[in-house]
């Protein structure tokens, strides 16, 4: 069975297209396996997403429209998304291998350091994503490295 007959949503012309738009943006995901877990909103992104939140859209936007921790600096830092998930309780770990009793972060960045996406860490090689506006998926870390969202770059993990 293919992981595309095994998504809870959708029928299968609504697949093949959503697929082909996320395989644009993220060529390895072809290639490294991915499912789709939910239709696409605006509700929330992929740092909301990572905190366990449907309900808001977590970013450093310009106007200050989205939310961001009242307390954390309002700058397009790796270390500014650092400080959001140590406050929730994460702290800054060496690798993505699983750890029994961890919950992990993957933060992405482009090369020259600003921060892009946020994934969080279900079980061993398998990680969930909320894509911008589009869909969540499942996938393994490197099938979202990519021009849009460059490579996971700093993990952090939270006791459970």
């Amino acid at each position: 069975m293919k992981e595309e007959d095994n998504e809870p949503i959708g029928n299968y012309i609504w697949r093949t297209q959503v697929r082909e738009e996320l395989e644009k943006l993220f060529p390895n995901l072809a290639s490294t396996g991915y499912r789709l877990t939910s239709q696409d909103t605006i509700e929330y992104n992929c740092v909301a997403w990572a905190v366990g939140r449907q309900d808001e859209w977590w970013w450093l936007d310009e106007l200050g429209e989205s939310y961001w921790p009242p307390e954390v600096e309002r700058e397009l830092t790796i270390d500014s998304f650092i400080s959001v998930f140590k406050k929730i309780g994460y702290e800054v770990c060496n690798d993505e291998n699983f750890e029994e009793g961890f919950q992990k972060i993957a933060i992405y960045a482009q090369p020259n350091g600003e921060p892009t996406h946020v994934a969080r860490q279900l079980k061993e090689d398998c990680w969930t994503s909320k894509i911008g506006s589009l869909e969540d998926i499942e996938h393994r870390l490197e099938g979202l490295n990519s021009m849009e969202y460059g490579k996971a770059e700093v993990f952090m993990k939270l006791k459970n």
